[in-house]
């Protein structure tokens, strides 16, 4: 590395915080921001830096690649950490018992996994006796409050470290950074989107997406075909639950995080996951953000049909109560909340009951559902028959709608 001379460096650090920090712990991607960050933290606080790495099932990770360079830039240690059972296990399922839509749109997949390397990380961090903990986000983003609200959380001594939000650093200065410090410039750098993927999904920013009347190019799409370049025949899939959970797949059992990838690519197929939205981010403004959730939306609207299957009428019409604030909690980085686990004893409860089997039509970018069936299901056909075996007494319905209307026939009348 280029020796550098004292104050050459346009980035000032805490004046508070130099020399009292001798080790920290950088949540690391291998990207720009965060390699830029390794050598400004060691350069600056004169700390020794462990980096800490992720899988969450993103693809081409090269995650080994990823420690080399970290250990090549100087970290003292690199740590990598295969989460992907844990992400579906711990997060991904209880999402899908959430019917976990954030603003009836968004399927959470950047959201919750930030809980997820925030416990991961804390664990680390303890375990090597590591005083702090930095992240790579921004001070207009979400994802630093979801990660330092997780990290508090979890061990409020903990201090966390946000580099970027201190920088105030356009791309062209941080790029000059790295060249002057002989950090490796990914190929990528020169892309106009900022880009966050795992297994539950995949989000892009930034470029022209910041216009909202901007229709997106197509070279934001990577998981999900273009209507146009779909197949002509629609393909039909089985997906069968056990508690609220996707067990198998056309009949074959199969583990959720290959459940996961393989959906993910039958639906990207036929052109279904991508959304594009406006949203309420947590700090207050909206941002436009393009998803590819293929997986993601064909699991939630098999689970929720086959809840409302299985459910009564009044758990229908107070579940999606629940399920939406669950879903808002969860975007504001409140994962640990204790109203949080209040919602999910009641989620986890509901789809105690929510055993069976949903057939779903993929076909020009929708997922239509086309079958349900349950041990569990509330449907009667002897009661919702129009043929002569039916056992549904309809002489009661006079009398039941004398009843029911009475409230609204009073009411209407009160004043005349």
């Amino acid at each position: 590395m280029k020796a550098r001379e004292e104050g050459k460096s346009s980035l000032e650090i805490d004046s508070d915080l130099k020399n009292k920090l001798d080790q920290v712990l950088l949540m690391y991607s291998g990207g720009l921001d965060t390699s830029v960050m390794l050598t400004w933290i060691q350069d600056q606080y004169g700390a020794q830096v462990s980096t800490f790495t992720v899988d969450v099932g993103q693809r081409e990770a090269h995650l080994d690649k990823v420690k080399k360079k970290a250990l090549e830039l100087g970290a003292e240690n690199a740590f990598v950490v295969d989460a992907k059972d844990k992400f579906a296990d711990e997060y991904i399922k209880t999402s899908i018992k959430a019917n976990g839509l954030y603003q009836d749109s968004y399927p959470l997949s950047t959201a919750i996994a930030r809980p997820l390397m925030s416990e991961i990380a804390v664990d680390y961090a303890n375990s090597e006796g590591i005083p702090a903990i930095a992240h790579g986000s921004t001070g207009k983003g979400n994802d630093q409050v979801r990660f330092e609200a997780s990290i508090k959380a979890l061990d409020d001594s903990m201090r966390v470290l946000a580099p970027i939000r201190k920088w105030d650093m356009s791309r062209e200065k941080e790029l000059a950074y790295a060249e002057e410090n002989e950090i490796p410039i990914p190929v990528d750098s020169g892309s106009p989107y900022s880009i966050d993927e795992n297994l539950w999904g995949r989000s892009v920013e930034c470029g022209i997406l910041e216009d909202p009347s901007e229709e997106p190019p197509e070279d934001v799409h990577e998981l999900v075909n273009p209507v146009e370049e779909t197949p002509e025949e629609p393909e039909y899939i089985e997906l069968e639950f056990e508690e609220g959970v996707p067990i198998k797949l056309n009949g074959e059992e199969i583990g959720l995080v290959d459940l996961i990838k393989e959906l993910t690519q039958v639906a990207g197929k036929h052109g279904i996951g991508l959304i594009d939205m406006v949203e309420d981010r947590i700090v207050g403004l909206k941002s436009r953000e393009i998803y590819e959730t293929p997986a993601a939306l064909v699991l939630l609207k098999a689970h929720k049909e086959l809840e409302k299957y299985c459910s009564t009428r009044h758990e229908n019409s107070f579940k999606p109560l629940v399920d939406q604030k669950w879903a808002e909690m969860v975007y504001q980085g409140l994962a640990f909340d204790p109203l949080v686990q209040d919602l999910e004893a009641y989620i986890e409860k509901v789809n105690e009951k929510i055993h069976g089997k949903v057939r779903l039509k993929l076909f020009k970018g929708k997922a239509t559902v086309v079958g349900r069936s349950s041990e569990n299901g509330l449907y009667s056909h002897s009661l919702a028959t129009y043929d002569e075996e039916s056992t549904f007494d309809q002489s009661s319905s006079e009398g039941f709608i004398d009843i029911w209307s009475l409230p609204t026939k009073v009411g209407f009348n009160r004043e005349k």
